[in-house]
């Protein structure tokens, strides 16, 4: 058996920081595990109410205080540069201790999470030195002019997966509106974001960012409930989100929430048939496979489908699996036991609805005790079977072959979720029609994982509430006021002068 060395020594303890320092919680101890050795690499000390009152209180009092809300644009900007520089001067360190928790892959994590991290603080800063107002001339001699003002506390809950990539997207946009923050990493990967949150703090007011540590059922419940609460950005599962939906709507607290996803990758003859083939393995395999953008159902046309699975298959027979600190390593671990047994029940499930299994399906017993399980794949006897209306969310694509563009758009878009769309193809009518009719808040043509942080990204369905990106995290994590003045001297009416 294979035994892998863990990519960094963490600290003893995962701990909160409220008003830049390190707090140990009053909860729970909860071991955190390093996926690709199944070993206990650390201890998680969970915060309890007590400790989550006192992160918001931190961040209350800095939105109050400070002056943080009042800061210029022009020195925000610096600030959110340096946090850029931050992150881009501290990737190895960072990049283990993602690795460390997550089982990613270091070269993904170092060529796609990192420098994303670091942009997600360089776009904010570039969209609020360009930011427009808006003023309004009336007919009757007014002038309306619309303000933005900061929210006030945010709660920012981010996932497992990808750590780093998505909770600096929420760091970075509720910093550039000017709110102060209380952010909940998953239990399962704290490191990261501890390191992270640390360094920031060195250029940080006191309680502008602060960290809470622990459970969703515990640390995230009562933060999410808090009546000191001004808005909820929350990545996650959709089961959560609804709870995380309800608590908030007991406080009337806005959300964007964004969820799963059980996205389409159809694949039409007109595709390009090498480009459609890199695409399909990279949406379903980077990233381990744990991604909420995955092209878990594959949609082939009929004429292509036997050629395109096996092409699929050989390719995916030869994924290196293995450590994920390794150069040559393309899919490493699942990031916990309990959610690598969750995966590997969908075979079960596959048998059961008369899907055929074509490869894969096992865990890898030979790389130790490490959560390895061999990629897979499946023809699907049908969209209603499990496989493809289930979020699996691990290295598990299933096939479906269709006809016509119709009922490729009836299979796409008949789930749940609607978080991402992907098609292929270079007939251009056809392209548009499906594109157009596709269910889901983005749509992807011929290019797999494409980000533009400008636009709107987010889920039809229950795929999610609200969006993110550039005016999207402007409405959302601001106040709009209006503010009417006459343009000339004003007579009112006067009452009681008759």
């Amino acid at each position: 058996m294979t035994q892998f060395q863990i990519p960094i020594t963490p600290a003893e303890y995962a701990t909160g920081l409220s008003n830049g320092a390190a707090v140990k919680g009053t909860g729970s101890e909860i071991p955190i595990f390093y996926p690709a050795t199944g070993q206990q690499v650390g201890t998680l000390i969970e915060d309890g109410p007590q400790d989550v009152d006192r992160a918001v209180a931190a961040a209350r009092q800095a939105f109050n205080m400070s002056g943080w809300p009042e800061l210029s644009v022009e020195k925000r900007v610096e600030l959110l540069e340096a946090c850029e520089r931050i992150v881009l001067d501290n990737i190895e360190e960072l990049a283990r201790l993602e690795c460390l928790a997550t089982g990613l892959v270091m070269t993904q994590i170092k060529g796609f999470h990192m420098p994303r991290a670091a942009y997600n603080f360089r776009f904010f800063a570039q969209y609020i030195s360009q930011a427009r107002g808006e003023r309004y001339d009336n007919t009757d001699g007014y002038m309306s002019t619309v303000k933005r003002e900061p929210a006030g506390v945010v709660a920012l809950i981010a996932p497992w997966n990808a750590p780093l990539a998505l909770a600096t997207m929420k760091i970075a946009a509720a910093l550039a509106f000017g709110n102060c923050a209380v952010l909940k990493p998953s239990e399962q990967t704290p490191y990261s974001l501890i390191k992270l949150v640390s360094l920031l703090n060195e250029l940080l007011p006191e309680g502008v960012l602060n960290l809470v540590n622990g459970r969703g059922a515990v640390t995230g419940a009562h933060l999410v409930g808090h009546a000191a609460i001004d808005r909820i950005s929350f990545t996650g599962g959709t089961v959560t989100g609804r709870e995380v939906m309800a608590a908030a709507g007991r406080q009337l607290t806005p959300c964007t929430m964004e969820l799963g996803g059980k996205s389409a990758n159809i694949i039409f003859a007109s595709a390009d048939f090498d480009k459609a083939l890199d695409s399909a393995l990279l949406s379903i395999f980077s990233t381990n496979g744990q991604q909420c953008l995955a092209g878990s159902r594959i949609l082939v046309e009929e004429t292509i489908f036997d050629n395109f699975v096996d092409a699929f298959l050989a390719r995916m027979s030869r994924l290196k699996v293995g450590d994920p600190m390794a150069v040559e390593t393309e899919v490493g671990p699942i990031a916990s036991k309990t959610h690598m047994e969750r995966i590997l029940s969908f075979v079960d499930h596959a048998d059961q609805d008369g899907d055929e299994l074509l490869g894969g399906g096992h865990r890898i017993e030979e790389l130790g005790e490490g959560y390895f399980i061999k990629p897979t794949a499946v023809t699907a006897k049908s969209n209603a079977s499990t496989v493809c209306q289930a979020e699996i969310f691990g290295p598990f694509a299933s096939f479906l072959t269709f006809k016509t563009e119709e009922e490729a758009i009836s299979m796409a878009n008949d789930t749940e979720f609607g978080l991402v769309s992907y098609v292929w193809s270079d007939h251009l009518p056809t392209v548009m029609n499906v594109s157009e009719k596709m269910r889901s808040g983005i749509v992807w043509v011929n290019t797999p994982l494409t980000r533009e942080l400008r636009a709107p990204f987010g889920g039809y369905k229950n795929s999610g509430v609200g969006r993110e990106g550039g005016h999207s995290c402007e409405e959302f994590y601001t106040e709009e006021k209006t503010i009417t003045i006459p343009k000339t001297p004003l007579t009112p009416f006067q009452f009681g002068m008759k």
